[in-house]
């Protein structure tokens, strides 16, 4: 066993090394380390209780600072809309905090025991424990107002990554603006800086971003029906990156739910257009047809709803 570092022990306040321990074992990810934690920490009644953290780390300076920074606010946006639905990250930080540029940082949250459940829980909308019926909940619960102008705004407060894809997430009172700046112009973006200028690239996709988007998202459209009733859609926490690699049945330990419920992770999360999931959902699959059926129970598909295709395999780029 590796001690734990000491940056981790004082942001979980476990202030005794030698009652906890990590482990890396059967734990492990594309753009970080991974690890667990057990410490026995003391009771009011003077007796000790067991406690259990996940933890990652990346040695990728700036970018791992803001990713995980990214992902601890992400985490706490969707646990925070739906208690028990993913892990609430608890610290994040330098490693080598005595470095006046630290490269090394970490993310630690609460300890999501997949162990012994396979696939996701039985049941329907009504059935707290599902998919349909949390993600339905999340997707329906308005986003915080920005506390600068009072607003529920599209956007996000940090930025956060995609895979190794930054999104910035800056703010704005319009969802087309949003989708067509902050997602697609900016991977644009990032895939010239990458792999340098592709001209018929960038014409499509600028002719998606300013003239598709406008016309299936624009404000004035986005929410209403073919007779122009309706009213536009309200932000909320969307988890950014749902594929069914980041969804299972699972139990929080030491968390609200004794039983295994469905649970979400690594969200790259923003506050936006409930439908943005879906896309991510439809493209890599997973997902049966009875779940969407469940869900859309729930959540109703967005006016104009004979556009909803079309909408989802805009949300796929």
């Amino acid at each position: 066993m590796s001690p734990v570092p000491a940056p981790i022990l004082r942001a979980l306040s476990l202030t005794d090394p030698s009652k906890v321990s990590l482990s890396t074992s059967g734990l492990g990810s594309g753009f970080t380390s991974t690890g667990a934690i057990r410490a026995l920490v003391p009771t009011d009644n003077g007796t000790e209780e067991e406690r259990r953290y996940f933890f990652k780390t990346s040695n990728n300076g700036k970018a791992a600072e803001e990713m995980f920074r990214g992902e601890y606010e992400s985490l706490n946006a969707i646990a925070g809309s739906v208690p028990g639905f993913c892990p609430r990250a608890l610290a994040w930080g330098a490693l080598d905090e005595g470095s006046s540029r630290p490269k090394k940082f970490f993310l630690a949250t609460e300890f999501l025991d997949l162990s012994g459940a396979m696939g996701r829980t039985t049941g329907d909308e009504t059935t707290p424990t599902t998919l349909a019926h949390r993600l339905g909940k999340l997707h329906t619960t308005p986003a915080p107002a920005d506390p600068e102008t009072g607003r529920r705004r599209f956007g996000f407060p940090v930025p956060t990554f995609c895979g190794d894809t930054k999104q910035p997430n800056h703010f704005s009172d319009s969802w087309a603006d949003f989708y067509a700046n902050e997602r697609l112009l900016r991977i644009l973006a990032t895939s010239e800086e990458r792999n340098g200028r592709d001209p018929q690239l960038r014409n499509l996709v600028e002719k998606t971003a300013h003239s598709v988007v406008p016309r299936l998202l624009g404000d004035d459209h986005l929410g209403y029906n073919s007779r122009g009733e309706g009213e536009r859609i309200v932000p909320v926490v969307v988890h950014g990156d749902l594929w069914s690699g980041n969804a299972d049945c699972g139990r929080i330990v030491g968390g609200r739910d004794d039983k295994p419920a469905d649970v979400v992770y690594d969200p790259s999360a923003c506050y936006g257009h409930s439908e943005f999931d879906l896309g991510i959902m439809h493209m890599f699959g997973g997902f049966s047809p009875r779940f969407f059926d469940q869900y859309h129970r729930v959540v109703p598909k967005t006016e104009p709803v004979e556009e909803y295709n079309d909408r989802v395999e805009l949300y796929e780029l």
